[in-house]
C-alpha cells in the first residue's frame, strides 16, 4: 500500500533482540568475549530471537520512544554433548546375594563361556566405562539426589565394557547374561566427579546446571548479579547499570522452588525510564552487557544451552501510515 503523506501513527510496539545459546553447546560459541551485544547483529534470527531488519536501525524512517528497558533471562533445562568423555576402569560389577538379600557380592564368570557361575574356578567381572558428559552429568544428578549418594548402571548402558582382570583379562564376558543374573554397576558420586573432571576445565558445566536441586535460580543470580547492562544511542551512553536494575518483567513464574524467574511477570515489574528516550530516524543504538571480572566471564562462558537472553526496549514507534 501506499504510504499517506504528512501522516504518522504511533503505536505500542516494543523492539527486541536475544543472544541464543543452542543446545549442546556453550556461551562461549555464541559470544567469546566479556560483552554480549545486541541490537548489532541480526542477520540469520528468527522471530523468536528478534523483530528488528537491520542492526542497530529502526526500520524505515521511524523513530522510537523507549520508556523501559528489560533483560529476560531464559530458565531451561541444559542438554550436554556426548563427545566429551570421561573413563572409569576397573568398577566392580555387582549381583544380590541370595544368602543375604541386604549385601552385594562380586559378579562371577566360567572363563569358558563368559556367563556367570559359581563353581570353582569362576572369575570376577570388572567393568571399563566411557561416558559423554551427557550421561556423566545424568547420572551424577541421580546419584545426589539419592540417599546415600550413589547410582545403579546397567551393564548393557552404552559405553560400559565387561572384561576381567589380572591373568583372566582376555576372558571375553557375556553381558546379557550378566544382566539377567542381575548383575549391575554401583557408582557414588565420587566415582561420576571423577570422570566429569577428565574432562577440559572449559567443557565442563556449571555446578548450577549440575545439580537438579540447589542450583535452582542461581545461574540466572550469576548472571544478573556480575553483569553491568548499558544502552547506547548514537554512540552516547544513556544508561548504564548492573543487569538486576533491570528486571525483565515478563516470563514464567512459580512459587516452588524449581524455577526462577528474573523479576515478576508483571508488565510494571521492570525498569522505567523517568523522561522517554528518543531515537530518531536512521540513528544507531545498541546494547551491550558486560562482564567485568575475568574470572567470572570464565565461569558464564562455560554455560550450556538452549539458552536465551533477551533485551527489549520497551514503547512507542512512530511511522508513516499506509
Amino acid at each position: 500500500m501506499a504510504v499517506v503523506r504528512g501522516v504518522k501513527e504511533k503505536v505500542h510496539l516494543p523492539i527486541y533482540d536475544s543472544l541464543t545459546v543452542d543446545a549442546e553447546s556453550q556461551l562461549k560459541d555464541a559470544e567469546p568475549t566479556s560483552t554480549l551485544k545486541f541490537f548489532v547483529d541480526v542477520q540469520n534470527k528468527t522471530k523468536l530471537e528478534t523483530n528488528l531488519q537491520s542492526a542497530g536501525l529502526l526500520p524505515h524512517y521511524n523513530t522510537f520512544e523507549a520508556r523501559a528497558l528489560r533483560v529476560v533471562i531464559s530458565d531451561l533445562p541444559p542438554q550436554f554433548p556426548s563427545d566429551s568423555t570421561g573413563t572409569l576402569d576397573g568398577v566392580d560389577v555387582t549381583t544380590q546375594d541370595p544368602a543375604n538379600p541386604n549385601n552385594e557380592i562380586p559378579v562371577k564368570v566360567d572363563p569358558a563361556t563368559g556367563k556367570p557361575s559359581a563353581a570353582g574356578g569362576a572369575v570376577v567381572v570388572t567393568a571399563s566405562i566411557e561416558f559423554g558428559l551427557d550421561s556423566i552429568v545424568s547420572f551424577l544428578q541421580d546419584a545426589q539426589d539419592s540417599n546415600d549418594g550413589t547410582t545403579e548402571i546397567s551393564v548393557l548402558e552404552d559405553g560400559v565394557d565387561l572384561g576381567a582382570t589380572g591373568l583372566n583379562a582376555g576372558v571375553t564376558v557375556n553381558a546379557e547374561a550378566v544382566d539377567q543374573a542381575g548383575g549391575t554397576i554401583t557408582l557414588s558420586v565420587g566415582d561420576l566427579q571423577d570422570m566429569l573432571d577428565e574432562i577440559p576445565t572449559d567443557e565442563q558445566p556449571l555446578d548450577e546446571q549440575i545439580s537438579s536441586t540447589d542450583g535452582t535460580g542461581t545461574l540466572v543470580n550469576k548472571l544478573i548479579y556480575n553483569t553491568v547492562t548499558t544502552l547506547y544511542v548514537g554512540e552516547k551512553t544513556m544508561i548504564q547499570m548492573p543487569t538486576w536494575f533491570f528486571p525483565s518483567g515478563a516470563g514464567a513464574y512459580s512459587e516452588s522452588a524449581t524455577f526462577a524467574s528474573h523479576g515478576e511477570p508483571n508488565p510494571l515489574a521492570t525498569f522505567r525510564f523517568a523522561e522517554p528516550i528518543f531515537i530518531d530516524k536512521q540513528q544507531n543504538f545498541r546494547v551491550e552487557i558486560d562482564i567485568p571480572n575475568k574470572d567470572v566471564q570464565d565461569e558464564l562462558q562455560r554455560i550450556y544451552g538452549p539458552m536465551f537472553i533477551w533485551v527489549v526496549l520497551d514503547g512507542y514507534m512512530t511511522r508513516d501510515v499506509q
